[in-house]
């Protein structure tokens, strides 16, 4: 039976449970429980364990040292889901606490395993949205990384915290707009446009556009900017006729969509 398939009671109790059990281990320096339930098909079971782990860690400082060291003991386990799982757990503590977990996601970065770099790209969104000053420093570290993936899983990361302070990572997102690579490109246009459809956003992502060089690229932004703001048409400030009428207003005419 799946998480879901639970009574909203039951799912409480089973939630309690697994930060029960996991405190258990942290307690006698064991696995078990973190085998178990980091390693469970369920995502919501996942996510209820690597939540919990957040929590324990912020509420026990004396077993703080403990959980890190039993964490790390698990970024290099065989099973995908067991690492995808820690790396989203270090990110829980990550959003206050970033410098003791770094090394997970230095690590992670590079794992054999799409499921445990995309924890890192959900990691950096959530991080980033609450502690966004050494998520941004530690990003800028990979933005030239010879792998074209890391660069647009950096890219990809940062993505959160542009929604609501685009100005924190336009100048990231401007290091990339040359990169060779099509993949770093479409991501590229895709946060752009992920940045521009909330409130104030909009005018601050066309000031910074204004300042780049890449004409093809800034054209191909502002395609996505438009269509965004049809897509999200429930939720963004702008109206598409209006969004269309801002870049007309803000840009100028050799890059603006005619």
């Amino acid at each position: 039976m799946s998480f879901y398939d639970l009574s909203k009671e039951d799912r409480i109790i089973l939630v309690l449970k697994i930060k029960q059990e996991l405190f258990k281990d942290i307690k006698n320096n064991n696995l078990d429980a973190f085998i178990k339930y980091f390693s469970d098909e369920d995502t919501y079971i996942r996510k209820s364990a690597y939540q919990a782990i957040g929590k324990i860690y912020f509420s026990e400082e004396k077993y703080k040292k403990t959980l890190i060291q039993l964490l790390f003991g698990l970024l290099k386990h065989p099973n995908d889901k067991i690492r995808q799982t820690t790396v989203n757990a270090a990110g829980e503590i990550g959003i206050k606490e970033f410098e003791l977990t770094e090394y997970f996601f230095d690590h992670a970065l590079f794992d054999k395993h799409h499921s445990v770099r995309n924890a890192v790209i959900g990691s950096m969104k959530k991080m980033g949205e609450k502690n966004p000053k050494p998520i941004i420093n530690w990003a800028k570290k990979y933005l030239h990384h010879e792998d074209k993936e890391i660069r647009r899983e950096i890219c990809h990361g940062i993505e959160l915290r542009g929604r609501t302070h685009p100005q924190d990572i336009l100048p990231l997102l401007q290091a990339l707009e040359n990169d060779k690579s099509a993949r770093v490109r479409n991501t590229l246009i895709h946060v752009l446009g992920q940045i521009a459809y909330k409130k104030g956003c909009l005018e601050i992502v066309l000031s910074e556009l204004n300042k780049w060089t890449n004409i093809p690229l800034i054209k191909a932004a502002l395609e996505e900017i438009i269509d965004v703001h049809f897509r999200y048409r429930n939720f963004s400030f702008y109206t598409q006729a209006e969004a269309k009428a801002k870049i007309h207003e803000l840009m100028p005419s050799k890059v603006r969509e005619s």
